[in-house]
């Protein structure tokens, strides 16, 4: 009786023990096993695209993820800069999506701080129309015959327009929220002491929306920047971009069954928006934050 008194307290106080020990054992392999799928899941194509635009020509007819026997790849990112006519393309993007991110950022974020400050079922429904153009795909059909009726067909300043009109509705949905956020306060002041609603918007509004305007900004250059569809209906053949570029020239002529050099094309064409991101993921980190915490 005495050994039986004995031995079960201690049975008792050793389950306990193991029942803290699985939660905790749970927490460190979850996020180890998060960070391994995300690594399989980026690190596979990335490796692919590597590997095969450092390869040469009879290595990559069959793109495979074995290691290049022997590592070109500078001298075919050398190969696309002299004879794939890449500067040109890469002026031709900036042509296009540097006017049409500037004035969607402006257009959208103005017309975000109005709906924000705005109450009221006219301005709800303003609104809803607005971020409508996330959801409701364009019609290209229609925006070609629109063009030609206003002679911007095949024009870098019809292709503006249509990237103006594709992107305000994603502008608006993240600067709305977060203006919502600010302070009415701030506004009253600078119109105590004389601003107009210019002056308040650039002085007061704009800086503080420079979080949420980088998030909007990259996510924007992505989508324009490789944008293949809506630009080969619209200036194809006319103005070229990288992705209408590469488009051409993977058909025929110098990248044709040359997947050393598409790849490494590929990987050039991405390095400035790589880049630009790695500047500024600060920026677009606090902006998404930022936003879903207000």
């Amino acid at each position: 009786m005495t050994a039986t008194a004995t031995t079960a307290p201690t049975r008792t106080a050793a389950a306990p023990r193991r029942g803290k020990r699985a939660p905790r054992l749970r927490g460190a392999v979850q996020p180890v096993a998060a960070i391994l799928v995300a690594l399989l899941v980026l690190g596979v194509p990335f490796w692919l695209v590597v590997a095969t635009a450092a390869k040469t020509q009879a290595e990559a007819l069959d793109p495979n993820l074995e290691a290049p026997g022997e590592w070109r790849l500078f001298e075919n990112f050398a190969a696309v800069f002299a004879d794939g006519r890449m500067m040109s393309a890469f002026f031709g993007s900036l042509l296009v999506m540097v006017p049409a991110v500037v004035g969607v950022l402006v257009l959208g974020s103005m017309a975000a701080w109005i709906l924000g400050r705005r109450g009221g079922r006219l301005s709800a429904a303003i609104y809803a129309l607005a971020i409508s153009g996330i959801v409701l795909p364009p019609a290209v059909v229609t925006i070609v015959l629109l063009l030609r009726q206003l002679g911007l067909a095949g024009t870098a300043l019809g292709m503006i327009g249509v990237y103006m009109g594709m992107y305000l509705s994603t502008v608006i949905f993240f600067v709305t929220g977060f203006v919502r956020t600010i302070p009415p306060e701030l506004e009253e002041a600078a119109r105590v002491d004389g601003a107009g609603p210019v002056r308040v918007f650039g002085l007061i509004i704009l800086p503080l929306l420079r979080p949420v305007l980088a998030t909007a900004t990259i996510l924007i250059c992505l989508y324009i920047w490789n944008d293949v569809f809506y630009a080969l209906f619209v200036i194809g053949g006319r103005i070229d971009t990288l992705p209408l570029n590469l488009y051409q020239v993977a058909s025929a002529g110098l990248y044709l069954q040359n997947w050393h050099l598409i790849f490494a094309y590929i990987i050039l064409m991405s390095l400035p928006l790589l880049i630009t991101f790695v500047v500024a993921q600060r920026r677009i980190i606090s902006g998404i934050t930022s936003g879903a915490v207000k």
